[in-house]
């Protein structure tokens, strides 16, 4: 499939779509509790999506809505299936799930697209190896077998905050106390406070001191009504349809939101004015980066991390940007873009299978066309991304 859009004058008001870090996470607190909980305000993405299909693979009860679901919890001691876990592609659903598989003692397998289980795991892999559980990988599977204990489990901070997340999720329910403690500097720390915030609003109590987050045992999840905030990262990008020209407003963002993501308004004011980092939102990297070619070059820092996402985002951006005539420096751990006039794109563009690769680029087609193969990839996170864009007045056609 390929989406072909026609440059265009775009004016309205955008309503944010839901937070896809908050609603995994109160999911799957939800589905850790007894009795029923209420989601409001959800939006059935594929990363959502899997989420759900594995909560019910394990027992959990799902009812869906047009945008919201009632779930009733199960208990993950009495865990029976043996059914496969499809976690499709979504590095949130594997590696918060995959604490939780370990409490069961029982052989469990996790399966998804492969570009997923290239990304790390090397935290999870380390620390059943240390303790003698099973943790075996092939092309697309994972499978699990262990007894989870209490005790101290080091992360390096370094890494994705996911790992924690996941442990956060299921050392409550051990029969004793236990500590994470994070080595070396915390990136993506907003993260790690959005789960403790959705912890405690279904019932768990951690203590977070520096770099130690302890943990009490025996704990119980409690059943939670809950409406999911707006979602500051993919706001991001019809905030930035105002950078080129157009007359966009976005309503329904939490300013007390704890989303990292939120800094996008503060950064797209700094582009070119000094080095911005990324440590703790490497889901802006494309829209800023394109926002940075447009805008006459920007340095970025931190990163790293971008090679690890759903495509090498650096690598990918510069790629696509390129066919724009823009030029791309990609360094050990920072990006520079220089300053260059943009034109129409010289050739197709490549969504390189990453949702924030394809609505980074469609932003930026909205001012000069283009073409972009695989547009499909923003049912990830956003489905009805087109549709929102053709609400504000762009001019798209699909083309088989």
């Amino acid at each position: 499939m390929r989406v072909k859009i026609y440059p265009s004058s775009l004016d309205g008001e955008i309503t944010a779509p839901p937070s896809k870090s908050m609603a995994h996470r109160h999911i799957i607190c939800a589905a850790l509790a007894e009795g029923q909980s209420v989601l409001e305000n959800i939006t059935f993405s594929d990363d959502i999506k899997a989420t759900l299909d594995c909560v019910q693979t394990l027992g959990g009860i799902i009812e869906a809505d047009k945008a919201s679901v009632k779930i009733t919890g199960f208990d993950i001691y009495k865990l029976k299936s043996k059914d496969v876990l499809f976690v499709n592609e979504s590095g949130s659903t594997l590696r918060f799930l995959i604490p939780l598989c370990l409490l069961t003692d029982k052989k469990i397998t996790l399966c998804g697209k492969q570009r997923l289980f290239e990304r790390p795991l090397g935290i999870y892999e380390k620390l059943c190896e240390e303790r003698g559980m099973l943790f075996e990988r092939s092309d697309g599977f994972l499978t699990l077998r262990g007894k989870l204990t209490p005790g101290i489990y080091e992360i390096p901070g370094d890494v994705s905050s996911q790992f924690i997340t996941g442990l956060l999720f299921a050392l409550p329910l051990l029969g004793g106390d236990s500590e994470i403690r994070i080595t070396g500097r915390q990136e993506s720390a907003p993260y790690l406070a959005m789960t403790l915030k959705v912890l405690k609003e279904y019932g768990i109590k951690v203590s977070l001191s520096g770099n130690r987050i302890i943990i009490t045992g025996n704990q119980r999840y409690i059943s939670h009504d809950a409406r999911i905030e707006g979602d500051y990262s993919n706001a991001a990008f019809f905030e930035a349809l105002n950078l080129i020209g157009h007359n966009v407003s976005v309503n329904g963002l939490d300013e007390n939101s704890l989303q990292g993501d939120k800094i996008y308004k503060r950064y797209f004011n700094l582009l070119g004015k000094e080095p911005l980092p990324l440590n703790d939102c490497p889901d802006l990297a494309p829209i800023l980066l394109a926002m940075a070619a447009e805008f006459g070059g920007a340095e970025f820092t931190g990163t790293r991390r971008l090679r690890l996402k759903e495509s090498d985002r650096g690598e990918a951006m510069a790629a696509e940007l390129a066919k724009f005539g823009a030029k791309v420096s990609i360094y050990e751990n920072s990006i520079t873009v220089s300053a260059e006039k943009l034109h129409a794109p010289s050739e197709i563009l490549e969504s390189h299978g990453d949702h924030r690769i394809v609505m980074a680029l469609a932003v930026l087609c909205t001012k000069y066309g283009g073409e972009i193969n695989n547009p499909q990839a923003v049912a990830k996170s956003m489905p009805d991304f087109f549709e929102r864009l053709a609400s504000l007045g762009a001019k798209t056609e699909n083309e088989d």
